[in-house]
This record gives C-alpha cells, sequence and structure tokens, in this order.
C-alpha cells in the first residue's frame, strides 16, 4: 500500500456504469446488510454507484450520507439522486485533507460502506478509525478492494488495521472482481 492516488473523474463514468451491475450488484453485495430506516455512510461514493442503491434500501426514514474528495463526482452524483427522486436520503460531503467530514455530521451510522477508496488513502489506520468513531455500537462496515488495484497481501494487512481500529471480522463474503470483508465494531 505504498502508492496513492485519487481516481480521476473521467473513471468515475465508467463505475457509474448500469453495466457494471452485471458482475457487482449493490442489492447482491449490500442487501444482507442493510435494512430499511439505517443511516448509512458510502465513504468514496464517486457518482454513486453504490449510494442509489443504498438510498433505495434505507427507505424514506433512512438516510445515506456520501463522501467523497473530488467536487465533480459529488456534484454528479446529487444530479443522479434527484432524478431517481431520491435527492432527500442523500446528503452529500466533500471531505478535505486528512478529514473525513463526518465530524461536521451529526449522525452515527448503522452501516458503512468504503468501496474502492482505500487503497487510495494515505493513512488507512486514521481512516478507520475516524469511521470507528462516528459508528453506532455494533456498527457494521464493509470493505470492499478490486482485486486489479489491491493484491491479497495488501489487503490482509487492510483488514490488520481494521482490527487494530476497533473492529471485528464477522464475514468475508465472495465477489468475483472485489476483496471483501464485513466488520462489526467493538463493543
Amino acid at each position: 500500500m505504498t502508492e496513492h492516488h485519487v481516481c480521476p473523474v473521467w473513471v468515475g463514468y465508467l463505475l457509474a456504469s448500469p453495466v457494471r451491475k452485471l458482475f457487482e450488484n449493490p442489492r447482491k453485495m449490500l442487501g444482507p446488510y442493510v435494512r430499511e430506516g439505517m443511516t448509512v455512510a458510502d465513504i468514496g461514493c464517486a457518482m454513486g454507484f453504490f449510494s442509489l442503491p443504498l438510498a433505495e434500501m434505507v427507505g424514506p426514514n433512512g438516510k445515506v450520507i456520501c463522501v467523497d474528495v473530488q467536487e465533480k463526482m459529488v456534484r454528479s452524483l446529487e444530479k443522479r439522486a434527484r432524478k431517481a427522486g431520491l435527492s432527500g436520503r442523500i446528503k452529500t460531503v466533500i471531505c478535505h485533507g486528512d478529514s473525513l467530514g463526518l465530524d461536521e455530521v451529526e449522525e452515527n451510522f448503522d452501516f458503512v460502506l468504503a468501496s474502492a477508496v482505500v487503497h487510495e488513502v494515505p493513512d488507512v489506520a486514521g481512516f478507520f478509525s475516524k469511521i470507528e468513531k462516528v459508528m453506532k455500537p455494533a456498527g457494521r462496515l464493509l470493505v470492499a478492494e478490486p482485486k486489479g488495484h489491491v493484491s491479497e497481501e495488501d489487503f490482509k494487512t487492510t483488514v490488520s488495521v481494521t482490527e487494530q481500529n476497533g473492529f471485528i471480522v464477522t464475514e468475508r463474503p465472495r465477489i468475483k472482481r472485489s476483496r471483501l470483508v464485513l466488520l462489526q465494531k467493538r463493543s
């Protein structure tokens, strides 16, 4: 985990493509963990490939906080949420520097998704520590990293860092092109 970069905006359009659902279906991947009425966070939300399905899953009484470092990505997500009639369930946060912007949000989270983002974070321990602080007791965190960017060894290191920052591994879901781990906040 030595190289840290931010995904170019043009890649966001590819990541938001409906074709992606053929090999990475958000409902199938997140459905077992997300319920109506939950407050969830999508860290590294990009243009909302997971954010919009999450907003549907949490229903009208739930909320999705979508965090990204790139304003263009977030603005595209907001536009897509308006078109889908989901903007009332979504709050966007543009983070800066070391902050995830979650300390400005009043909610604590039942579920946090960090998909294809950890390999872009320079301070992985700080990243997970900040997430742990804003989660409800027994809140769950799903970390997903693309196999093409993250080796098995680097992913094991990521999992170890989560365990050092207040999480325990509860499940290791499988998806063809990603490495996943489901964690729970240690009580």
